[in-house]
């Protein structure tokens, strides 16, 4: 192939062709438990969370909820993946497995928010959300009153969410949609010194805790009497008034190792001891191979 500049916008349209068709064919897990939220700056606030409106009757004055004291702020990450196109593979017409890196780099930009929604929501034991607790923690604070959403344990993690509610449990930052860049002047360093034009993959965002209130970890064995207890466990849930938030439970979330746990529960029409499932289409089971292992 003659590389020129015709030949090269050729080459590059391919590509992002290839690229975006791989980006739209992986499944937007994430979109099930986290809202995403665009973002115009560097840094985003996020202290507008801990206010969870509810109706009260209006006698009087009205009371003016202001903004708690908490600070919660979500900073926007870059990422990247880059392809290098050698300039001998051009001349020698050796293309097809650019088309396929391409491919495969669309995919993992696909997958990029479900590893950072699917990784936090991992890390969510350690990692502080707007109160300034552990996402999953035994000590959040409601009205003064010390209020769980950990099951505890110390077995493989499982999360029970409510995603009805106004805000997700989780939030997706989105500052720049993944997009294909290209390097394609000859004079430019990579080409006159290595020989080699880029193609680069460019993202940034990051991933963010909304309401832990919507959300349940445990690291208990799942079984019914687990989901159970963490459904009432998020369904008592009050405002600072005691008043109920009115949480719904409806996703189950998995890693592929407790799959058949979660549908022996939320499918099975009978459970081990052959009594009725009474669990059964309770939520909706969600396995994802981006949780983290060693959650």
């Amino acid at each position: 192939m003659l590389v020129n500049k015709a030949n090269l916008t050729a080459l590059y349209r391919g590509l992002k062709t290839e690229f975006q068709d791989a980006l739209r064919g992986v499944p937007s897990d994430y979109e099930k438990i986290a809202d995403i939220l665009p973002s115009t700056t560097a840094i985003e606030d996020y202290t507008w969370i801990s206010d969870f409106p509810a109706l009260r009757e209006w006698i009087g004055d009205k009371i003016i909820k202001q903004l708690s004291g908490h600070q919660y702020t979500v900073v926007n990450k870059d990422f990247e993946s880059t392809i290098a196109v050698k300039r001998n593979d051009l001349e020698d017409d050796r293309i097809g497995a650019y088309g396929l890196k391409a491919k495969a780099t669309g995919r993992a930009a696909g997958a990029w928010p479900n590893r950072l929604i699917f990784g936090l929501l991992s890390k969510g034991w350690t990692t502080a959300c707007y109160d300034g607790k552990a996402f999953f923690a035994t000590d959040h604070s409601i009205a003064g009153k010390a209020c769980s959403n950990s099951g505890g344990g110390t077995g493989t993690a499982w999360y029970l969410l409510d995603t009805t509610q106004a805000l997700k449990p989780l939030i997706m930052q989105l500052r720049k949609k993944p997009q294909m860049v290209v390097q394609d002047d000859p004079q430019t360093d990579s080409v006159f010194k290595r020989g080699e034009y880029l193609v680069s993959v460019e993202a940034r965002g990051n991933a963010g805790f909304g309401l832990w209130q919507c959300a349940y970890g445990s690291k208990q064995t799942l079984d019914p009497a687990a989901f159970a207890a963490a459904r009432a466990a998020m369904m008592s849930q009050t405002d600072d008034n005691g008043d109920p938030l009115g949480i719904s439970p409806n996703v189950l979330v998995v890693p592929p190792t407790l799959e058949e746990n979660a549908l022996e529960i939320l499918k099975a029409e009978k459970l081990a001891d052959n009594t009725s499932n009474i669990w059964r289409g309770m939520a909706e089971s969600l396995v994802s191979p981006w949780l983290s292992a060693a959650a």
